[in-house]
């Protein structure tokens, strides 16, 4: 599956607003096309164009049709997003799972209806399957844009399954453990001389629990020298109180 073969469809929007921020979640998440069907709201709309903040080459781009049909005609395979269950013969399947119905090279359209009412029995009949959010189900309509963001976070988690490898742009090195046990001595020593290890039998049951602490914290290089620094502080400030 490829995400350049993804196309967002929003029929009948009510809302200049959501449609920019639907623009702005596709692009979130590197989907490309969106097309609109029967706009409610003047079109172009500056409403959309403010809260679509960087996607508004998204919005630029879209194609306006004066029906469904038209919008899905190049298309191989038709999702219609539902927040109920209709009784019609058509099959209803996860948020969760629809991904899996997709084939490589397909292109695929995902309907959303408009804000108020959702897509209507006719224009979900060009449809090969409903698919439903779930969600609390006293309360399940969902704004057009967060809707449609979980479509897209759904597709884009397939296409990264294998290249979300983050990291960090943190530079100091991880602290040797000669330099932790450096660091847990002072500490020790400074316990000893407050007398806080005590009592005596306990001594090496709280050493050790220090020692846990520390080691498993993967501390830098920085962190260890930042924390000798508080603590050589501290001692300070207590010898001159």
């Amino acid at each position: 599956m490829s995400l350049s073969n993804i196309y967002f469809i929003l029929v009948r929007p009510q809302m200049g607003e959501n449609i920019g921020s639907v623009a702005r979640a596709i692009k979130n998440f590197n989907i490309k096309y969106l097309r609109i069907v029967n706009p409610r709201c003047n079109w172009p709309n500056q409403k959309a164009l403010a809260t679509s903040v960087g996607a508004k080459d998204i919005l630029k781009s879209a194609k306006i049709y004066d029906s469904v049909e038209k919008s899905i005609g190049d298309l191989d395979i038709i999702f219609a997003s539902t927040s109920r269950i209709r009784r019609i013969n058509k099959k209803t399947i996860s948020v969760l799972n629809f991904k899996t119905k997709i084939k490589k090279g397909r292109k695929v359209g995902i309907l959303f209806g408009p804000e108020a009412s959702g897509l209507s029995n006719d224009e979900i009949s060009c449809a090969d399957y409903l698919v439903k959010i779930p969600s609390n189900k006293n309360f399940s309509s969902l704004n057009l844009s967060h809707s449609a963001i979980i479509f897209c976070y759904e597709l884009f988690k397939n296409y990264i399954r294998k290249k979300a490898d983050y990291k960090t742009g943190y530079k100091s090195s991880v602290a040797k453990k000669s330099e932790v046990n450096k660091f847990l001595n002072f500490i020790v020593q400074g316990l000893d001389k407050k007398g806080f290890l005590q009592p005596n039998h306990k001594r090496q049951s709280m050493i050790r629990n220090i020692n846990n602490i520390f080691h498993r914290s993967n501390l830098s290089q920085q962190e260890i020298r930042i924390l000798l620094g508080i603590f050589s502080t501290l001692n300070e400030i207590n010898k001159k109180t």
